[in-house]
């Protein structure tokens, strides 16, 4: 009977690509396997290029912050700090006169990361456009980032005016007096104890002095 009969197994044709020869599918899976390493190393050879790129750039941003903060050369500022009074004598009558002995504390404020080597100078101290005093500034060297502090003693007089009188008597009844003090420093800023370079500084400070309590009141430096 026709239930009894035994069932055949199902045949399916081989597709047309299948070379029944082994020679010919093994090199076919070779060449599979070529393909394959090939794009494996390719992948190697762009992640390889992304890192090197990815470092070009660290390396750009940082010798671009290096330059732009370490090597970038600033101008020290040279300014009057504080001031006392060793002796303090003023005249209001027929003469208006002033004598003063004032203790000045400077500051050169370095902010490169090298020392800044300044040469001897001296600050004047000025009554409207004529000087009263003056005194040295000794060559030394401010630290780098650091602010290097200076003390001088100067007599400040009006001896020597010969204009102005009026002006000095209706200052010295006000009960303030405005000096000006100038100076330059000439230096030059080593960075890393190799390369140096020339930094010029100047002073320009208003100092303003209360008569009656013989005090700087306020110190304004542009």
């Amino acid at each position: 009977m026709a239930d009894n009969k035994r069932e055949q197994p199902q045949v399916y044709p081989l597709p047309q690509s299948y070379n029944t020869n082994a020679g010919y599918n093994n090199k076919r899976d070779a060449e599979s396997a070529n393909v394959e390493s090939d794009e494996l190393r390719r992948k190697k050879r762009m992640k390889y290029l992304a890192y090197f790129a990815a470092f070009v750039v660290f390396q750009t941003g940082i010798i671009l912050l290096f330059s732009l903060t370490v090597m970038k050369i600033r101008t020290p500022k040279f300014r009057v700090r504080s001031a006392t009074f060793e002796t303090f004598e003023i005249a209001t009558a027929t003469n208006p006169s002033f004598n003063f002995r004032m203790d000045a504390e400077l500051g050169v404020k370095n902010a490169n990361f090298g020392n800044y080597k300044f040469q001897n100078s001296s600050i004047v101290f000025f009554y409207g456009d004529a000087p009263v005093g003056e005194a040295v500034v000794r060559e030394t060297k401010a630290g780098w980032r650091s602010t290097k502090k200076l003390d001088v003693v100067v007599d400040l007089s009006s001896n020597g005016l010969t204009n102005n009188n009026s002006q000095l008597a209706n200052d010295l009844n006000s009960g303030v007096l405005t000096l000006n003090s100038r100076s330059t420093l000439n230096g030059k800023v080593e960075l890393m104890f190799i390369f140096k370079k020339k930094k010029s500084t100047s002073m320009d400070c208003t100092i303003t002095i209360g008569l009656a309590d013989k005090v700087v009141r306020e110190i304004k430096c542009k």
